[in-house]
């Protein structure tokens, strides 16, 4: 590696580099292939990469002063010759793709461009990752070049929005003769840019709600199958392990000027720390709210509120919940599930298949319907369909299940014993 005194010539330093293309290219492949493979997610995210131009590379070496030009067998190394863009859907991923990268890669450099701008100015922000390239993605023939050692590939990390920006405005201003007087139009891409800005912010905060929403339901929802599985179990003569779920979040305000967001988390907190009443209290505040809410909110929360009567052993007022869900809600069908669930415990087995077989009716993929229902059937005598219904159950994927097994192995002695 040496420090040119002095720019290249084009056409010699323009050869050199369309040499190096085919290896860059083949560099590219496979760096983006492992990123595919070691960057995880909550959703896909999408990858664009590309080889810098000659003409775009040319014009930065032009920008570099002489005595820095690093050269080896001519050619001048760059750090964004080879780049690959992953862009995520919210502000979250970016933080958990840098430290992936982190441990995946041996990473040179981090540089977060734009993080320091006031909301009167107006640029991309971007996370920038140098990585070295990986040894396992260098071309197993190299055409007698040679990599140079400060070779990298540049990794940007952004979220949808800040791409659309970034694109947007290197039309608009990178790749034109903007003028940094014309005030008017500084403070319409000013505006542009926090508007994107607060967007961002705002999508992530919606997702922050939504994992903490789904967090409580899920839950919540363990709660209610482990009671509902001890109570089979004890009837049946099945032994089962009911194991809690850990929870931390604190609660939320509930005063009369909380949303009905709030409201329901609220619920969902009280109903997972097992206090039912405070619980049915708040969802009972949700459905007698002025305005009445819409009928799939109502269906939600009359489920809910079946849930904690259901914790509490009031059987009858969790069946007319959930019949009052699946009123509201027609293709609610865990409410419908619900009420068999509750048949199934009042001893009311008839009932409880005919709740299976309409939540059935509206998606027919539910292993564990298939299993409530066998169990029903099996205390009916009805051992063929029972057998059915668990084959239907370990194709959907219970076949592991040890609450099953034991039920298929009682219905296998009624078998063996001729019945």
């Amino acid at each position: 590696m040496a420090l040119q005194s002095q720019l290249p010539n084009k056409i010699v330093l323009q050869k050199t580099y369309e040499s190096y293309r085919p290896i860059f290219n083949q560099i590219l492949i496979k760096v983006e292939e492992s990123l595919r493979k070691n960057i995880k997610i909550s959703s896909q995210p999408t990858y664009k990469a590309r080889i810098k131009s000659f003409k775009s590379y040319y014009k930065k070496v032009l920008r570099q002063k002489p005595k820095e030009v690093a050269t080896c067998n001519g050619l001048v190394t760059l750090t964004d010759m080879i780049g690959i863009r992953i862009i995520c859907p919210f502000l979250e991923d970016l933080e958990v793709v840098e430290q992936q990268l982190s441990k995946v890669y041996d990473v040179k450099e981090v540089e977060k461009k734009g993080a320091q701008q006031s909301f009167r100015e107006f640029g991309y922000e971007s996370v920038h990752v140098l990585i070295a390239i990986p040894k396992d993605c260098l071309p197993d023939d190299m055409g007698g070049l040679v990599i140079p050692e400060e070779t990298v590939c540049e990794i940007q990390l952004r979220t949808i929005l800040q791409d659309a920006w970034a694109e947007v405005e290197h039309e608009l201003i990178y790749k034109s003769e903007f003028n940094p007087f014309d005030k008017p139009l500084r403070r319409k891409l000013a505006s542009i840019n926090a508007s994107l800005s607060l967007a961002d912010t705002i999508f992530q905060e919606i997702r922050d709600y939504q994992n903490k929403l789904q967090s409580e339901l899920g839950f919540r929802r363990s709660a209610f199958y482990n009671k509902a599985d001890k109570l089979t179990d004890e009837d049946l003569g099945l032994s089962h392990q009911v194991g809690k779920a850990p929870f931390a979040y604190a609660a939320t305000n509930t005063s009369d000027r909380s949303s009905i967001d709030d409201l329901v988390l609220a619920a969902l907190h009280e109903h997972n720390s097992s206090n039912f009443a405070k619980a049915i209290e708040i969802y009972t505040r949700i459905l007698d709210s002025k305005p009445t809410p819409p009928p799939v909110v109502l269906g939600v929360i009359f489920k809910h509120r079946g849930m904690a009567y259901f914790a509490q052993g009031e059987y009858e007022s969790a069946l007319e919940d959930f019949k009052s869900s699946s009123a509201n809600d027609p293709k609610a069908f865990r409410s419908i599930y619900y009420e068999g669930i509750v048949y199934g415990v009042q001893g009311k087995d008839k009932e409880a298949i005919e709740s299976f077989n309409r939540s059935l009716e509206i998606d027919s993929y539910q292993s564990h319907v298939y299993y409530r229902r066998a169990i029903a059937y099996f205390n009916l005598a009805m051992y063929k369909e029972a057998l059915a219904d668990i084959a239907s159950a370990e194709n959907l994927g219970l076949a592991d299940d040890e609450d099953l097994k034991a039920l298929k192995k009682k219905l296998v002695n009624k078998f063996d014993m001729g019945v």
